[in-house]
């Protein structure tokens, strides 16, 4: 995962919410007449090419670069509000 900023390009409106979607491969063993589970090792990350993400907004998923380059498109400025107590 980049240190890029987000912004989901369906809803137009998260900028701060996701999930990483990752996939997981659990080995295991079965009787091949019974079909009892024999032997079930720990799950492996299943590397992908690039990161899947998740606005948890309104759930659209898609990969990271889409997400990076709608932030680029519209990016967001840092603002100072004036107080008024003092």
């Amino acid at each position: 995962m980049e240190d890029k900023p987000y912004f989901c390009p369906n809803c137009r409106s998260n900028r701060y919410k996701f999930s990483r979607i990752t996939t997981f491969s659990t080995p295991f063993r079965k009787d091949a007449i019974t079909g009892v589970l024999l032997e079930k090792d720990e799950p492996v990350i299943v590397p992908d090419v690039e990161d899947i993400i998740q606005c948890q907004v309104c759930q659209f998923t898609g990969n990271e670069m889409r997400f990076i380059k709608q932030a680029e498109r519209e990016p967001r400025t840092q603002t100072t509000v004036p107080t008024m107590y003092t």
